[in-house]
């Protein structure tokens, strides 16, 4: 397996990434919250190997502080 430097041991397959992004939307529900449609077009992004967490922190991060109505 080629090692991606964008990602983590625990992040390196879209398996992976699945199972994390799964397990973020189960922790936000027991909290009875869900993602919005932008994270989680941003997840699905994630999950096929487009962008890191790091890039998707950037980007949540720039639209909330952009965005007067968030």
């Amino acid at each position: 397996m080629e090692i991606n430097p964008r990602y983590g041991v625990k992040e390196a397959t879209r398996k992976q990434r699945q199972a994390l992004s799964e397990r973020v939307a189960a922790l936000n529900a027991t909290q009875g919250r869900k993602l919005s449609p932008l994270a989680e077009q941003l997840s699905q992004r994630y999950v096929a190997g487009e962008l890191s967490l790091a890039e998707i922190n950037a980007q949540l991060d720039s639209f909330y502080q952009t965005d007067p109505t968030a």
